[in-house]
């Protein structure tokens, strides 16, 4: 069992020490998916990669009681607590246009490295939430890859499956998406 497996398994036993050691160890590679994510956004943005790292952080081992059953476990719910951050960035920067003209989003033309301005993640967001109730493993796939910023290969390991089936996930949420979100202009 790895060191950070085991200091998760200390935070859930609540012993708060362990959290502090914790950070140091996983705070490289949670500020590589934090940039990863962040150069997607649009110029001009006003959140940083480090902010959205500590603010994850605080969502995952703050108040919240969760149990973290391995390192993969803890990454996947990272990578969720940063699309909420950034989603909820997104809806609030919106509510503050009020009216303003809705993007039409290609998802097959969808690049990781790709600008992603507020309206578009909203709307991928939605057509998310649907996918996530109907295939919840595939939508998996999609948050982190789109909002995490893993690699195939992070995501298979992550999941416990092989690369090709996430390969194979990603072509077939993309798809799905796209049918969405063209359903709904």
């Amino acid at each position: 069992m790895s060191d950070v497996t085991l200091m998760l398994q200390a935070i859930d036993r609540g012993q708060a020490q362990a959290s502090e050691e914790l950070l140091p160890l996983l705070y490289g590679e949670l500020k590589r998916l934090a940039a990863a994510r962040m150069a997607q956004e649009a110029a001009g943005h006003t959140l940083q990669p480090t902010a959205l790292v500590h603010e994850a952080w605080l969502r995952l081992v703050g108040n919240n009681r969760q149990a973290w059953q391995n390192r993969a476990h803890f990454f996947g719910a990272a990578a969720e607590a940063m699309r909420r951050i950034l989603i909820e960035r997104a809806r609030r920067k919106s509510r503050l246009k009020r009216g303003s003209n809705q993007v039409v989003l290609d998802i097959s033309e969808l690049e990781l490295a790709a600008a992603m301005p507020d309206d578009k993640v909203l709307l991928v967001d939605e057509a998310l939430e649907r996918f996530k109730a109907e295939e919840p493993e595939k939508a998996r796939v999609v948050m982190l890859k789109f909002f995490g910023g893993l690699t195939d290969r992070e995501i298979a390991e992550v999941m416990g499956v092989n690369e090709r089936t996430v390969r194979r996930q990603w072509v077939f949420a993309k798809a799905w998406l796209f049918q969405q979100i063209a359903g709904e202009l």
